[in-house]
């Protein structure tokens, strides 16, 4: 059962996945998607190697709060609007915060897959104290802002995506989430219903279609980061990346890895964007490797 964070009046749902008495870890998920969307698999790995895992909704998505509707539009399209946003960057940071505040955690190491491996960057720089490190995946660098984000997005997948049209029943969303995976996966990889089905048996049992609201996901990629720069982190940083992602280039962890001092890169071979049970265990061993390193860090950059 999700409990409830407070960030001024917008609740965030949060769930503790397991592995109390472990060391601190809190997922932050992607554009649009719930915590229902970390693979169990995925989250059994990292318990298996010693971390307390939970993961939350940022507010517009999941169970947390969604903002009062308005028309968005497509979700790019908000990178070119100058109206102003509903919520700033530093919100959805603050809300991640209020989740740690209300586990009674003083710290926490942060593991953020795609808009997530985004809102993670910035918590550590927001909030530099709270975070013991940092690991993103599939990320863009907090950096870039507005349209530079482009140049590290791959145009086809964006109109695959926007061309995705399935109806809103419980087959049209198992429908919908297998093409979603479709488009995040690395070519040739194969996907069916059996790798996303977990996520969209747990949403529809809480009520949750988040992944369908383009609205919602257009306020959450149109919040605006006031907050400082890449090299202002502290915390040991992993880069994530599969080489053959679809939707994201290299050149976005390449350029994050670069910019955060002391920072580790590692481009996989053969994976994509979407977290497949093939990469679960090297990214909890890459995790658990780096929480390990907190008192030794080095910098280093690598590439399988």
């Amino acid at each position: 059962m999700p409990r409830f964070a407070c960030n001024d009046d917008v609740r965030i749902a949060f769930e503790d996945l397991g592995g109390e008495g472990g060391d601190p870890l809190l997922l932050v998920m992607g554009l649009g998607a719930s915590r229902f969307w970390w693979p169990g698999g995925l989250v059994a790995e990292l318990v298996r190697r010693g971390f307390h895992v939970v993961a939350y909704d940022h507010r517009d998505a999941g169970q947390s709060t969604y903002l009062p509707d308005r028309r968005e539009g497509a979700p790019v399209a908000a990178l070119l609007r100058h109206a102003p946003p509903a919520y700033s960057a530093e919100d959805l940071t603050d809300d991640a915060i209020a989740v740690l505040d209300a586990l009674g955690w003083g710290r926490a190491h942060l593991f953020g897959h795609s808009m997530g491996g985004l809102v993670a960057q910035r918590i550590a720089i927001r909030h530099p104290h709270r975070v013991h490190t940092l690991a993103t995946s599939s990320a863009v660098p907090s950096d870039v802002k507005g349209l530079r984000v482009l140049r590290y997005l791959r145009v086809a997948s964006l109109v695959r995506f926007a061309r995705l049209r399935h109806p809103e029943t419980p087959q049209g969303d198992l429908a919908l989430a297998v093409a979603v995976a479709r488009v995040m996966a690395a070519p040739g990889q194969d996907v069916d219903e059996g790798d996303v089905r977990e996520f969209v048996e747990e949403e529809a049992a809480h009520q949750v279609t988040s992944f369908r609201d383009r609205n919602a996901q257009s306020r959450q990629i149109g919040a605006k980061w006031h907050g400082g720069p890449l090299a202002g982190i502290t915390a040991p940083t992993l880069v994530l990346h599969g080489l053959r992602d679809p939707l994201l280039r290299v050149s976005a962890a390449r350029d994050i890895a670069a910019a955060v001092p002391g920072a580790r890169l590692r481009a996989l071979p053969g994976v994509g964007h979407f977290l497949v049970g093939d990469v679960w265990a090297a990214y909890a061993d890459e995790l658990r490797a780096l929480a390990d390193r907190v008192d030794g860090r080095s910098a280093t950059l690598c590439e399988d």
